[in-house]
């Protein structure tokens, strides 16, 4: 996996939107070799950690080339963690160096204090002016100016050390043993996908937050391939369509609540941009409502392509925008190897029937410093889980169910709430949706819902009970919440995950 290859290309190899800052190739590859010099003087060799904490910038790509030419594990951190949940994962990862950005000023700057070995020797800042360094933190990158911007003699192919969103508990570091050869002769993770799915005058958006998994592994699998990454500094329904438009983007990558997002925007605004360069997009990370890709296509034209995967990478789906208009809510079929639903007791179940999904083929990885976790996300025959629940139908397609987590059990009945948020969302007035379980003296769990609402007037008990009235005459009752609360803001993470638990310590009293 390298872009080395592309230098004198002449190409970009990122731009950032709305901004307009390019980086080519050829600095690309420059500004990742004068780090890795650094990271070698300071005496960062294979198998060490580094964390990053910056937002979509001009320099996070680079620090992560850097770090995987270099044989490190880095760290993107969440940049909405506070400086204590920040440094948990530091400390946690065992990170030898910190790379931060002035956006994040005052979170590193809090760092110290909850670090209990301190902070590690290597520290640099990314800065915009004078005012945005920080005491004992070298400015980046003027701190590597004087390095060489040829390649580190011993260069070796280095790994994401991923940390889960924590929607369940404290965040998990996922880590994979590193394949110990020059970059040139390691895999990359998504090459044979990149291939099949896009060429090498493709343009690809990534509007999503690159700390997340998917896509920072994707926007360098592109560039690995010469291709050039449009990426978003922040997310706006409006501003991926100016992106699409300004940048003739052929390809992307998006979440189904981006897509959410977009069909609530006004007609007039939808049917304004030029959108016609668009040839393949891709969502993950989160289950789309069978409508909302519904209406996505009628937009776009069947070119909507689904994967489903983990950051454990312990295999994935896929299904194309025609296939899945013949399997509606599918994610299709396994790329290598199988899926397998099972039983609580670990018995393989029958086609239609849902269970815990489980796959034979993907990647071995551990769950840093949780040796109890690690063999839980197995079974007797070594296959591996993250914890969704789905069904297979009689063609072998997938389906999910929900997260085994969110399940709520009422009067003795099993509930998937995710059926009743996918509907939800498609209310005309209903930009958001959460379904969960609080406790209940009679029916151990009653199922309620919290609702982001596209217009903040229509927050009103008169919605909650039309709304309650509505999600009735579509779903089975015992599926329905019994009642409805509003909240201007609902606990998602940048890739779609809820943070239930917040709302269930909210509405459990």
């Amino acid at each position: 996996m390298q872009i080395r290859q592309h230098v004198g290309s002449g190409k970009p190899a990122v731009i950032l939107h709305p901004s307009g800052v390019v980086i080519g190739f050829d600095e690309l590859e420059a500004r990742a070799n004068r780090l890795a010099h650094r990271f070698r003087g300071a005496g960062l060799h294979e198998g060490d950690t580094i964390a990053i904490l910056m937002e979509n910038n001009e320099h996070m790509h680079a620090v992560m080339w850097a770090a995987r030419r270099s044989g490190l594990y880095y760290v993107p951190i969440n940049t909405h963690l506070t400086a204590a949940e920040a440094a948990y994962i530091i400390d946690n990862s065992s990170a030898k160096a910190i790379i931060g950005s002035a956006m994040l000023r005052d979170t590193c700057a809090g760092l110290a204090e909850h670090l209990p070995g301190g902070l590690p020797r290597l520290l640099m800042i990314a800065t915009a002016g004078s005012e945005d360094g920080l005491p004992g933190w070298d400015r980046y990158p003027e701190c590597v100016v004087d390095q060489p911007d040829n390649p580190i003699d011993d260069e070796l192919e280095g790994d994401l050390l991923q940390y889960s969103s924590g929607t369940t508990g404290r965040p998990k570091g996922i880590k994979r043993e590193l394949p110990h050869v020059p970059p040139d002769a390691a895999a990359g993770m998504m090459s044979v996908m990149v291939g099949a799915w896009m060429e090498p005058d493709s343009v690809y958006l990534s509007p999503a937050p690159l700390y997340h998994t998917a896509p920072s592994v994707w926007s360098m699998s592109v560039q690995a391939e010469g291709i050039t990454t449009v990426v978003m500094e922040k997310f706006d329904p409006e501003g991926a369509l100016d992106a699409i438009a300004r940048h003739r983007v052929t390809h992307g990558q998006f979440v189904p609540a981006m897509f959410v997002r977009m069909l609530k925007l006004p007609e007039a605004v939808r049917h304004s941009y030029d959108l016609s360069s668009l040839k393949r997009v891709m969502h993950a990370a989160a289950p789309c409502p069978v409508e909302i890709k519904r209406q996505m296509i009628d937009w776009w034209g069947p070119i909507v392509d689904e994967y489903y995967a983990s950051s454990e990478a312990i295999g994935a789906t896929m299904i194309t925008a025609e296939d899945w208009l013949e399997h509606p809510g599918s994610v299709g079929k396994p790329m290598e190897g199988a899926v397998h639903i099972l039983a609580e007791d670990g018995s393989e179940l029958p086609p239609g029937q849902a269970g815990e999904i489980y796959f034979d083929a993907g990647y071995s990885f551990e769950y840093l410093n949780d040796p109890s976790k690690t063999a839980a996300a197995r079974d007797k025959h070594g296959w591996a889980t993250v914890g969704d629940v789905g069904y297979l139908d009689g063609e072998g397609y997938l389906f999910l169910t929900d997260r085994r987590h969110h399940m709520i059990i009422s009067g003795g009945v099993n509930i998937y709430p995710q059926e009743a948020e996918n509907l939800l969302v498609t209310h005309p007035k209903v930009l958001d949706a959460a379904v969960f379980g609080v406790p209940d003296d009679e029916m151990g769990q009653r199922v309620v819902a919290a609702v982001q609402t596209v217009e903040e007037a229509d927050a009103t008990e008169e919605f909650a009970e039309e709304l309650l009235g509505w999600i009735r005459e579509r779903l089975s009752h015992f599926k329905c919440p019994r009642s409805i609360a509003f909240e201007s803001q609902l606990p998602r993470t940048d890739t779609g995950k809820l943070y239930k638990n917040e709302l269930i310590n909210k509405y459990s009293v």
